[in-house]
Formats: structure tokens, C-alpha cells, sequence
């Protein structure tokens, strides 16, 4: 009997330890296992968060608009409008390519495609960007920040700052732009110098007609352009004011010939001045834009020069909740062609359905001071979203 105890004793207690040994080698294996999904959840989360940090960022945005203009002197017509996206590519804090591109309808019917700007932006410190290609005019205010539809509070731009006109729209070339802190009272600087290709003048006629400044990729003459703006930014009085000049020389160039005529050494110079102040509910701006093309005593082409001027204010009031908008611009335009001047006051109203979707309506009218010709006046309506 105490035999047979002791054999099953025995038994037990060697079965206890292998059943230890088994369950010891179960652990080490489930040990094993657990360390290797930790090693590979640990792999995917720094993945991800590579993810979320990556070398390259590609961004998209612009903003697209549709019109109905209605003159005084014509027929109303519905306009498709423009649809503009702009493209961002950013590698690192190293460099930025970005480009805007513009498509529109013409009257026609046909469809236009226009290259706005292209640059390749490269970071040089905090304060400094260098900015290389084809860049919107960094002289004044208007042109480069203010003209996107659902960012101007008017469904037009101010007489004399469209396309070729008192303001210049865009340079071939190279700037650099940035800006820093001034003294201790929240004080702020920005600036952008650069120097271009320049304008060309268009001429007919033997004379000057119109300052042409979209962009050019050549330049006919070799002499640049140079200048830039210097801005000075108020934060608690909320009110920015800037001071643009550039100076060079421009080329002639005459389409109606053939070939095209080219004349060179005719001086170029612009000047401007512009202020923003933005106490809630007011926004209240102006801008003062002047581009002048010297005399070429002894041209067997266009021997006079002449001054390309304009100037706008601009005030913007919301009411209660910010969904309604009353705008008041005033502006005039003088050129060297009686044809072309033009006083203009616009009064309009608009509704915010979003901060970034605008409707417009206003009536704007274009007085030519000038004897013999006739007003352009008209009313406006648009609807404009930026994305």
C-alpha cells in the first residue's frame, strides 16, 4: 500500500513539473511573440509619424468667380468668369515651387489659359526668401495681395490698376522678400527688392500707348528694371502703410509693324505710396500708383514720353453679424490718352455666406473728364469663392 502511495506520489509530482516546464516554454513563447508585435508596432508608429512629418508637402488652393455686367451703353451679359488654382510644393524649409494659373472665357467663346506666376522660392533665413521666375509686382498692394476675387470687397479692380495700366501686374526676374520685428512695441517691417526684364511700352502711331506689364521673358534692350517696396505694419493700431519705387529702362515695341520695331534708352520710372487700416467693423484702404516713361529728344519713333497715374480709397463696413457689407471706392485714372482717362466711383453691397464666399452687387461709375467722350457706366454682380 504505502508502495503504491508512493508511486503515485511520485507520478504527480513529476507530472506537476512537466507540466511546469510546459508552461514555462508557453510563456517564453508568448514572451517571444509579444516582443516581436511590439518591435512591429513600434516600426508602423514611427512610420507614421514620418508620415505625418515628410520631406515634401504639395498644397492646392485658389479661387474661382462668375459675373453678370450690365453697361449703361450695351447689352447685359452673363460672364462665365475665371476659375484660378494655385499650386504649392514645398520640400523641407529648403525651397517652395508655386504657380497660379488663370482660365477664363472670352466673348468669343473661346477659352483662354494664362500663366499668372511661377516661381521657385528658396529660404534663405527667418526674414529673407529669395524668389526667382515670374512673380506678381511687388510694387504697391493691390496687385499682389488684394486682387483674387473673394479677397477684393468690389467685384472690379480700381481704375488704373487692371492689366496694363498705372499699377504694373507681374515682372520676370528675381526678388527678395521678408520681413522682422522693429523695436519692442509689437512693431513689424516687411520688404521685397527685385530687379527684372522690365515693361514693354506699346507704341502706334508715334506714340506711346500703353505700358505693357505681364510678365516679359526677354529683354529687348538688356537694361533691367530694379526697385521694391518697404512696409511698415502697426499691429495695435491695425494699420499697415507702404512705400514703392523702381526705376530702369523700358524698350519700344511696335506690334503693327513688319517686323516688330524695337527702340531702346527710354528712361523708366514708378513711384507709389498705399496704407490699410482695419478696425473692425471698417476697412478702410487706398493706393497711390504712378508709372512714367521719359522723353527721347531726337527719336525718329515716339519722342514723347508721358505718365501713367492713378489713385483709389477704399472703405468696406459690415453690419452685426458680418453677413452684410457696404463698399464705397473712389478713384481716378490719367494717362497721356484723353480717350483712356477716367474718374470712378463704386458703391456696392455684399453678402458673406461664407469668409470665403462672397456675393457682389454694385454700380460703378466711369466718368472721362474730357471733352467728346462718352461714360462707361455699369452695374456689377458676382459671386466669388476662394478655396
Amino acid at each position: 500500500m504505502k508502495t503504491l502511495q508512493r508511486h503515485i506520489l511520485s507520478s504527480a509530482v513529476a507530472g506537476a513539473f512537466t507540466l511546469t516546464g510546459t508552461a514555462a516554454l508557453a510563456a517564453q513563447d508568448d514572451i517571444a511573440t509579444l516582443r516581436a508585435d511590439i518591435e512591429t508596432l513600434k516600426q508602423q508608429v514611427e512610420s507614421a509619424a514620418e508620415w505625418k512629418r515628410p520631406n515634401s508637402l504639395i498644397h492646392m488652393a485658389g479661387y474661382a468667380d462668375v459675373d453678370y455686367v450690365d453697361p449703361d451703353n450695351g447689352p447685359g451679359s452673363f460672364a462665365s468668369g475665371s476659375i484660378s488654382p494655385i499650386f504649392h510644393y514645398q520640400y523641407r524649409d529648403l525651397v517652395m515651387v508655386e504657380s497660379e494659373f488663370e482660365i477664363t472665357t472670352n466673348e468669343l467663346g473661346e477659352n483662354e489659359f494664362e500663366l499668372e506666376y511661377l516661381t521657385v522660392d528658396l529660404f534663405l533665413s527667418d526674414s529673407a526668401v529669395l524668389v526667382m521666375g515670374k512673380f506678381l509686382s511687388p510694387l504697391g498692394q493691390f496687385r499682389q495681395n488684394l486682387h483674387p476675387s473673394w479677397i477684393n470687397r468690389a467685384p472690379s479692380a480700381p481704375a488704373g490698376f487692371g492689366h496694363d495700366e498705372a499699377a504694373p501686374n507681374a515682372e520676370v526676374g528675381l526678388q527678395v522678400r521678408g520681413g522682422f520685428p522693429v523695436g519692442s512695441d509689437g512693431i513689424k517691417a516687411n520688404y521685397a527688392v527685385y530687379i527684372g526684364n522690365g515693361p514693354a511700352l506699346e507704341a502706334a502711331g508715334g506714340e506711346i500707348e500703353m505700358i505693357e506689364t505681364p510678365g516679359i521673358g526677354a529683354d529687348d534692350d538688356g537694361n533691367k528694371v530694379s526697385g521694391g517696396r518697404f512696409g511698415l505694419l502697426f499691429p495695435a493700431q491695425k494699420l499697415e502703410i507702404g512705400l514703392s519705387y523702381a526705376t530702369g529702362q523700358a524698350s519700344v515695341r511696335d506690334t503693327a509693324m513688319t517686323p516688330v520695331f524695337y527702340e531702346t534708352g527710354r528712361d523708366y520710372e514708378y513711384t507709389g505710396f498705399d496704407f490699410t487700416w482695419r478696425p473692425a467693423p471698417f476697412d478702410l484702404r487706398g493706393e497711390y500708383a504712378k508709372q512714367e516713361v521719359g522723353d527721347l529728344p531726337g527719336s525718329a519713333y515716339a519722342v514723347n514720353g508721358g505718365a501713367w497715374e492713378a489713385w483709389y480709397v477704399q472703405g468696406a463696413y459690415r453690419f452685426g453679424d458680418g453677413k452684410w457689407e457696404v463698399v464705397l471706392r473712389l478713384g481716378e485714372y490719367d494717362t497721356p490718352d484723353d480717350a483712356t482717362d477716367n474718374e470712378q466711383t463704386l458703391v456696392g453691397l455684399n453678402y458673406l455666406f461664407a469668409s470665403n464666399l462672397i456675393g457682389k452687387i454694385a454700380i460703378e461709375r466711369n466718368d472721362n473728364p474730357n471733352a467728346g467722350f462718352q461714360n462707361d457706366d455699369r452695374t456689377l454682380v458676382q459671386l466669388a469663392y476662394g478655396f
